[in-house]
């Protein structure tokens, strides 16, 4: 008898994933009925995105698993009437799109590309950058991206620390946790690389209070999440010239607004969320392995703890 596969996303999505599932399921061996159409009391499996329109997961009784396209969960992990196990997106190629955008950015600030690129005025301008052993990183979140995006880094030979919710241990980055770890983290942060989930107790992290704790002239990153960052605190640092530059790739409103201050900020780069995104080659591999586990009575690998709203 087939597995169900509810696949509820955008029809753009459908269109990129249809074809890599149904390999990706052959090559597991699973016998899969891949729709956009089931009816909800047959659907073993939930392939999800939160712009499939899917609201109301009380119907899916018979569904064992929620597997998400998206890293993030805050969409989702908050909705009542899904008790189904809700699994994220940790997969190679975003974690790899992710690494590749995060370290042209940092190298870019910390070469000072932009004086070249932006001064071609015929001004002779001799820069010479400090080397990375001299330039401190610090990234806020060590989950997978977090932790792929340290590692690349200390490859580089920056000195590369981290913050997280809960003390860590990784090798080639120096961990922090809990209040007095994120003061002392900021307070060595010459570019600054926020990678953190989404949760009450992240939004607006980045605020005056925090911003005031790091070194003057510094450097922020931002492909996690808009609502990580208070925006009016950002621009009053910006403009004091407590931080350099600010390199954002995501907004609390998307697409960002043509009036946003960000837009005309000569210190600011707008990028358009475009920083890593879920592959369909990749990611369909993962969600085959976890339906997989769960025909097997395996257990479902990115379990999100519903509690910590990751």
């Amino acid at each position: 008898m087939p597995i169900n596969v509810l696949f509820s996303a955008c029809a753009e999505r459908w269109d990129q994933f249809e074809r890599p599932l149904k390999s990706a399921f052959g090559e597991m061996g699973l016998d899969v009925n891949l729709s956009t159409s089931i009816n909800p009391a047959d659907v073993d499996y939930v392939v999800y995105a939160p712009n499939g329109g899917l609201e109301n997961f009380s119907p899916y009784t018979r569904t064992k698993a929620v597997l998400s396209l998206w890293a993030g969960v805050e969409n989702i992990v908050g909705n009542k009437t899904l008790t189904q196990p809700l699994a994220r997106m940790v997969d190679h190629g975003l974690t790899q799109g992710m690494v590749e955008w995060v370290s042209g950015h940092v190298l870019r600030h910390h070469l000072g590309m932009d004086i070249h690129i932006h001064g071609q005025d015929g001004c002779w301008r001799g820069y010479f950058p400090p080397l990375a052993g001299n330039r401190r990183v610090a990234i806020l979140g060590l989950g997978e991206l977090g932790l792929a995006c340290g590692s690349a880094l200390a490859g580089f030979g920056f000195p590369v620390c981290g913050w997280s919710r809960t003390k860590k241990n990784l090798r080639g980055i120096t961990c922090h946790h809990g209040a007095d770890g994120l003061k002392s983290i900021l307070s060595k942060a010459d570019i600054l690389v926020l990678l953190l989930p989404l949760t009450p107790e992240t939004e607006s992290l980045l605020n005056a209070n925090t911003i005031s704790m790091m070194p003057e002239g510094s450097f922020i990153i931002n492909p996690g999440r808009g609502r990580h960052i208070d925006d009016k605190a950002l621009l009053e640092a910006l403009d004091s010239g407590l931080i350099a530059h600010a390199t954002l790739d995501v907004f609390r409103t998307e697409p960002l607004p043509v009036d946003h201050p960000y837009w005309q900020h000569p210190n600011v780069t707008v990028t358009p969320h475009i920083a890593s995104e879920t592959r369909a080659a990749t990611a369909s591999q993962v969600i085959a392995e976890n339906i997989r586990r769960g025909e097997a009575g395996e257990p479902f690998l990115h379990l999100v703890d519903r509690e910590l709203g990751y």
